[in-house]
């Protein structure tokens, strides 16, 4: 367990706010494991008609905590926590609302292309530098951000590290609301309302509809899964992650 993660059931709506501001809501996998778990258990409770995700202070999340995951390889097997609440976040049977009130980074973007609505403060920025730290594209993004933002603009992101403001993200999709700071878990929580006040089965039948094609983007999960694993045991992720501690730029050879 973790008291990184808070989660909260008011009106129907369960909140999952990721806090973790000392470390800019950094992701360890015990922070996954318990998003996944409240995700999940979200499916069969019929108590919670919507699920917002935020986060904490003026982040939305930094990414993946690099020095927990450069010791991943030492914990037991079976499926790691970040694979479980990925593929939670895919298989939400829920509408699932992001509160993104500040920065983005890495799986911070990537899950928004899980959510089925997301909403982000003005000064919010998003950006996937999974290259720049020896690692490769996860949670289906190599497939999903292609087809909402075109192949140009996600290989901007993807490969050259882009930086989306949060203006630049609507236009591309990837939110589909901008609104002032500190206004913005208000916002997404008031559409949750909306959402729970409506006919449960035909909410959940309809999201059901809009997500048929989640065997594809469970294979293409898959495949970047694999990668994404060879290249935490490679020398690129760990000169990205030694140069992540000593705040140097990495070096990286052929």
């Amino acid at each position: 367990m973790t008291d990184h993660i808070k989660t909260d059931l008011t009106d129907r709506i369960l909140t999952i706010t990721i806090a973790r501001p000392d470390r800019k809501n950094a992701l360890t996998q015990a922070m996954y494991g318990v998003m996944a778990d409240a995700i999940n258990g979200a499916n069969s409770d019929k108590a919670i008609r919507a699920i917002v995700i935020t986060g904490e202070g003026d982040m939305f999340t930094a990414g993946n905590d690099l020095t927990d995951f450069a010791s991943i390889e030492a914990r037991e097997s079976g499926e790691p926590p970040v694979t479980r609440f990925l593929n939670a976040i895919r298989d939400a049977e829920k509408p699932l609302i992001a509160a993104v009130n500040g920065p983005a980074i890495g799986v911070g973007l990537t899950m928004l292309l899980h959510c089925d609505i997301a909403y982000a403060a003005a000064s919010a920025n998003l950006r996937a530098p999974f290259v720049q730290l020896g690692l490769v594209p996860e949670a289906g993004s190599s497939m999903l951000l292609p087809r909402m933002v075109g192949r140009s603009m996600a290989n901007d992101i993807l490969l050259a590290g882009r930086i989306l403001s949060a203006e630049e993200a609507l236009a591309c999709g990837l939110v589909s609301r901008v609104v002032a700071d500190g206004e913005v878990l208000e916002s997404a929580l008031q559409t949750a309302r909306k959402i729970a006040a409506s006919a449960p089965g035909a909410v959940l039948k309809s999201k059901a509809l809009l997500n048929m094609n989640r065997a594809e983007i469970a294979d293409q999960m898959r495949a970047e899964g694999t990668v994404f694993a060879a290249q935490l045991q490679s020398p690129e992720f760990a000169e990205a992650a030694a140069a992540f501690a000593q705040k140097r730029a990495p070096v990286f050879e052929d």
